[in-house]
């Protein structure tokens, strides 16, 4: 059985009431012997009497703390009390950052999503309520907040019709630009297809008179070389060179006619280009052609030889065979 530390100090041959008294003090065995060697040359009697004296003054300072925690808990309990008793109660929030007071969570919320306020307190100050003019006053502030709103969003409105009625018509008269320019296209093309088949119609009516006349002058050849012969002398040679002439004239004619295409040799500024058109196609037609061939925008033709210059609207919206330019022309073209 292990011994006590008063124990192994009587075993050391200290004496009892010096052991007991060091245990006391120290609490332990390492303790005890260095209070014991501190104190060996103090007599017993002075050593209990320290003990007692400091024994007494532990127990008056522990009535001392246990009275003044008394004090404090009932003077907690008495301002508790009085607190029900008076009925205090949080009757408004209060503002800590701005020191507004607010009747309800609601308006003190409504408070805070406007200012960022986030500091708020219970106060139980009751915020009094608006008299009969403070609530007019009231009402009429809100009013006129409601009515200058309505103003300033009436003016946001009508500036903001401003701006689509402006984009509307920008779009409207760049829609109708298009259409113009199709419209005018289109009229081009119409007057230029009217104008390829009166020309048809009346190089139609040239053949024929040409062919007439060449078959008629035939006969007159024919019957004068008839005559010749029976009269035994030869046809004049005036004769035989205006019949050739005219058959000449005839088949010239008849070929340019009836040639479907148009080959042009137009002299740009950058150099020679060698192009190929229907001998329907309008002089505009040829234009667009070498602006999106040749990157080149012409505005103004002129013929070579005969010399013959081409440009504005009405020569633009001719066709090649009504210029003239069938079945090959050399143009400048600037």
């Amino acid at each position: 059985m292990a011994q006590s530390d008063l124990e192994v100090l009587l075993e050391m041959g200290f004496d009892r009431e010096r052991a007991e008294l060091a245990v006391k003090k120290t609490g332990g065995l390492q303790g005890a012997l260095t209070w014991l060697e501190d104190n060996q040359d103090t007599p017993l009697e002075n050593l209990l009497a320290a003990a007692a004296t400091a024994g007494s003054g532990k127990a008056a300072a522990k009535d001392a703390v246990d009275g003044e925690m008394d004090d404090d808990e009932e003077g907690a309990t008495a301002a508790a009390i009085s607190a029900l008793e008076s009925n205090q109660q949080a009757k408004s929030l209060l503002c800590n950052e701005c020191g507004k007071k607010f009747r309800s969570q609601a308006t003190a919320e409504f408070h805070a999503s406007k200012s960022g306020h986030t500091d708020f307190a219970e106060s139980t100050e009751e915020v009094a309520p608006l008299t009969e003019a403070e609530k007019q006053a009231r009402l009429e502030e809100l009013r006129e907040k409601l009515k200058q709103k309505r103003a300033n969003q009436a003016i946001l409105d009508k500036e903001e019709a401003k701006k689509n009625e402006k984009i509307r018509m920008k779009s409207t008269k760049e829609t109708q630009d298009l259409k113009e320019e199709l419209q005018r296209k289109e009229q081009i093309k119409e007057a230029a297809k009217k104008r390829a088949e009166k020309r048809e119609d009346l190089e139609a009516k040239k053949r024929i008179r040409a062919r007439i006349e060449a078959d008629r002058e035939e006969r007159r050849r024919k019957a004068e070389e008839a005559k010749a012969a029976r009269e035994g002398r030869v046809p004049s040679p005036g004769a035989q060179a205006a019949a050739a002439s005219l058959a000449a004239s005839v088949t010239a004619s008849s070929s340019a006619s009836s040639s479907t295409q148009a080959r042009l040799r137009l002299q740009l500024p950058t150099g020679n280009v060698l192009k190929t058109f229907e001998a329907d196609t309008t002089l505009f037609e040829v234009a667009q052609a070498l602006e999106a061939d040749d990157s080149f925008k012409a505005s103004r033709f002129e013929l070579t030889f005969p010399r013959k210059v081409f440009e504005g609207a009405t020569d633009l919206s001719k066709t090649l065979r009504e210029l003239g330019l069938v079945p090959s022309a050399v143009l400048r073209v600037q």
